[in-house]
């Protein structure tokens, strides 16, 4: 993709040889010189200045993905959207699997490409879809990620209290919708699940979307962890609609049961890695430290759209000087903020910072169990006894990660079979694996200073 477009003025255009010189005669009228353009050569001129809008992404994991419609290339192009540029898609997972530094934007392209593919075959399955349908559902997957803030989903909610990132996509959409006279208002409908063709909905947010498909396909190719390289050209495949629901052909369970298990596999083994979580988890405790220290009083260096955050602390309804800040905020605010606090005089916060910076992260421990209050008080006590400290339990931490592989009441995966009658997964007769995935799981992770272990 391109960074901008690089205008250059009429003038300039027109002073210019093939070989991009200043002609020296332009402009002139004599004999030794040509004459100045016509107004039908100039307005030519400007038609050729207009930018082809129909591009094509050459993506490392889905090939070239082409932009159909031109609305596309112009939220692309938009400040909210290539902001997305400089939030990644993994937060911290990078400092567990190195070649995790993709972004929202690769994201949400590569999304935008499966919606078109999955379009694509409904309509060979004879799904009536209108362009105006096509390009709505395109946008709505494309921006679906556009309220994100700096390292996703780490601090959802630290920044803007209560604000989950698809309640900011929605109002950023809004506000784009404006700003494009009306042409979102469709795909605003289809992301809210207010168009009436219910399929819509079901490929933008559901337990089989292309949102799921491709991040756990791009995931898996940026950590290097197989297990979640499903075949998403198969899955897709297999799609169908009946009564405008979404509904898998009966003959693709197994393809659905493996990207089951992919994606289940692929938050115990990466999301929720003991360090990956344990990762997410210090960003939200050196936020929430920070914001207690300046509402204390002390001056905490930091740009000042993030200080802006640090310092405000109602948010019930999201002012216009909220949203300018929020979408001028990325990770490298974050990152900066934290590098700065490294040398902090209170030891807490700088002891915070550098477990990330440094990646000298505190020990985990893991437990199918909660970890005993005596266990965990020895800890506290060690800590305070090491550091010469009395708030040892700001060192120590308990959290937990849960995943439900499948939900079997919230949308849950329907079957057609070659009869016209649907199924849920679950009752299919020829499902193997999902029945053992409909049960939740929780891990126990006790962090505390490795000084101390």
């Amino acid at each position: 993709m391109r960074e901008g477009l690089q205008w250059k003025s009429l003038g300039e255009e027109r002073a210019q040889d093939c070989n991009g010189k200043p002609d020296p005669n332009e402009g002139t009228s004599n004999g030794e010189g040509h004459a100045p353009k016509k107004i039908s050569t100039i307005i030519l001129d400007i038609e050729k200045m207009k930018v082809n809008k129909l591009k094509i992404v050459n993506d490392p994991v889905h090939g070239f993905i082409k932009i159909p419609h031109e609305i596309l290339f112009d939220v692309i192009e938009h400040p909210y959207f290539q902001r997305l540029r400089r939030i990644g898609q993994t937060g911290l997972l990078n400092l567990i699997f190195p070649g995790a530094t993709h972004t929202r934007f690769h994201h949400a392209i590569g999304a935008m490409h499966l919606m078109f593919t999955a379009l694509e075959t409904l309509k060979l399955k004879g799904v009536q879809i209108s362009k105006e349908e096509e390009k709505s559902a395109m946008l709505a997957i494309l921006m679906h990620d556009i309220g994100h803030g700096p390292f996703s989903h780490a601090l959802e909610n630290m920044l803007m209290d209560d604000w989950h990132h698809e309640k900011l996509s929605l109002l950023l959409m809004r506000d784009l919708d404006g700003q494009f006279g009306g042409e979102l208002s469709m795909a605003i409908e289809m992301f809210l699940g207010q168009y009436p063709r219910k399929f819509f909905n079901q490929l933008i947010s559901s337990q089989l979307d292309v949102d799921r498909l491709d991040y756990l396909k791009r995931d898996s190719f940026y950590t290097g962890v197989t297990e979640g390289n499903i075949n998403t050209q198969r899955i897709i495949s297999m799609m169908n609609v009946a009564d405008d629901a979404l509904v898998v052909d009966s003959k693709g369970i197994y393809s659905i049961e493996n990207f089951l298990t992919a994606r289940m596999f692929m938050y115990w083994q990466v999301y929720y890695h003991k360090t990956s979580a344990l990762a997410e988890y210090m960003l939200v405790k050196i936020l929430s430290r920070a914001k207690l220290l300046i509402s204390q009083g002390m001056n905490l260096e930091s740009s000042g759209n993030l200080k802006y955050f640090l310092e405000k602390n109602e948010f019930l309804k999201a002012s216009p000087e909220d949203i300018l800040r929020f979408t001028q905020l990325d990770d490298t605010d974050i990152i900066h903020a934290i590098k700065n606090w490294t040398t902090s005089e209170d030891f807490v916060l700088s002891y915070y910072c550098q477990s990330v910076i440094q990646r000298k992260f505190p020990k985990t421990q893991i437990s199918s169990q909660p970890f005993s209050d005596a266990y965990i008080e020895e800890k506290i006590e060690k800590a305070n006894q090491y550091f010469s400290i009395n708030n040892g339990d700001l060192l120590v931490d308990e959290f937990h990660r849960t995943l439900l592989p499948y939900n079997t009441k919230k949308q849950p995966i329907v079957l057609l079979n070659k009869n016209g009658n649907v199924v849920h997964l679950e009752k299919s007769e020829n499902q193997i694996l999902t029945s053992a995935i409909t049960e939740e799981n929780t891990k126990y992770i006790l962090s505390f200073p490795r000084e101390i272990d």
